[in-house]
């Protein structure tokens, strides 16, 4: 079994938000069984921002879709909150995304024949929230688009895509956001203003953040930073920066301390 520095609320008896238990998964090709995720052990606390990096074809996507429910694991499980998901129907799965998980796809996924505000509103009519267009308007103006909520997708930039797409993942308030290369379409300006809101929102809604990139600048917004290789964790480390230094190590003699990550326990 693998074993990594455990994130927070991994051993100390507070039930971590998400949790990948022997996670694996494998698919048939060509009469052989190609492993995708092997043995992946993670414990993600609340309010917690991890970056999930690694090559293209290292699994980041699939670990992604099974920590939603999207997928089923061949091998493990995922809890949110200490539930299982394996244990879940597809009907118990869809009403847990609807109620804990929001969703950033790197293509946007908004509905074209939906408003801005409309997909916006979408996933709080589906938990009946009666106050739904109040709360879309706010989201829209928290992204800077509260002039462009009557537009349709096909007119919007990517950019501007990409902030309705934020706007409903945060509408229902989820304890739990998953993010599949945010900023994967967009240029760099754009995709670092995206990620810039997404980070505040984040922040501003203390919502766990599991965000799959594989850019360093990306990641290095993060708390932790998990490398995937091949389908398996090689590294878990935590990120140092500065500010989380003593005030006397800080103002001491020599160079600040990086705010890039410290090496993290390598995973056998």
């Amino acid at each position: 079994m693998s074993s990594h520095t455990p994130g927070p609320g991994g051993d100390d008896g507070v039930t971590p938000r998400l949790r990948c238990r022997g996670l694996g998964r494998r698919l048939p090709s060509g009469g052989r069984s190609l492993v995708i995720l092997a043995d992946v052990d993670l414990s993600i606390g609340d309010g917690e921002f991890v970056a999930i990096l690694g090559p293209s074809g290292s699994g980041k996507s699939t670990l992604l879709g099974l920590m939603a429910g999207l997928d089923r694991p061949s091998d493990g499980d995922v809890l949110i909150d200490g539930e299982s998901l394996g244990a879940m129907s597809e009907d118990d799965l869809a009403l847990m995304r609807r109620r804990k998980v929001g969703f950033v796809f790197q293509s946007f996924h908004l509905l074209g024949n939906f408003t801005a505000r409309e997909n916006v509103m979408l996933p709080l009519e589906l938990i009946e929230a009666n106050d739904a267009a109040r709360r879309a308007d706010e989201l829209l103006d928290a992204v800077g688009l509260a002039d462009r909520g009557h537009h349709y997708p096909n007119q919007l930039s990517g950019g501007e895509q990409q902030r309705v797409a934020l706007a409903r993942a945060f509408a229902t308030q989820p304890p739990l956001l998953l993010a599949d290369e945010p900023t994967g379409n967009l240029d760099g300006a754009t995709g670092r203003r995206v990620l810039e809101m997404l980070v505040e929102l984040q922040r501003s809604h203390r919502t766990t953040l599991v965000l799959v990139t594989h850019d360093p600048a990306v990641a290095a917004l993060a708390d932790r930073l998990v490398h995937l290789e091949d389908g398996r964790v090689v590294r878990d480390e935590r990120v140092q920066r500065a500010s989380d230094a003593p005030a006397d190590a800080r103002s001491g003699p020599g160079p600040a301390t990086s705010p890039h990550a410290t090496r993290g326990d390598e995973v056998a």
